[in-house]
């Protein structure tokens, strides 16, 4: 899904600790990667993590939008400070509460995780700068 300039306008400060140009580059990167290679949930986990942070509507080939569910949790509404460090706790342990969602999508924990860290606590690098050193390690 592209992601648009109001996408990005639109983020609510709070939600993010690192540059807004730091977090759209993050963003727009994972959903180039997510639209090349259809079942990379790595990325699709990093892009919808990024949408779900800056409240960006999902819009659906028919033209409808709604709002995300967080990306660990599955909670609706919303995402504001308090739930985005909520949600940073859950994905630190993500396989072990849900780990028929680390079957079945291989990767998706790891992006929701590096992404959370990198845009939310400062802690690491962006996400795929921490899949290149796991590729190269």
């Amino acid at each position: 899904m592209d992601v648009t300039e109001s996408d990005v306008a639109g983020l609510p400060p709070g939600n993010i600790r690192v540059a807004r140009q730091e977090f759209a580059s993050v963003w727009r990167t994972a959903s180039a990667h997510d639209l090349e290679s259809p079942g990379d949930w790595y990325a699709a986990a990093v892009a919808t993590t990024c949408r779900w942070l800056a409240t960006a509507p999902a819009r659906l080939p028919n033209g409808t939008a709604g709002l995300l569910r967080s990306p660990a949790t599955r909670r609706e509404g919303v995402a504001y400070e308090e739930l985005v460090e909520a949600e940073y706790l859950a994905a630190e342990r993500l396989e072990q509460r849900r780990p028929s969602l680390a079957r079945s999508r291989p990767g998706w924990c790891d992006g929701v995780r590096d992404t959370l860290r990198c845009t939310w606590r400062r802690e690491g690098p962006a996400p795929y700068e921490v899949r290149q050193e796991q590729v190269a390690g």
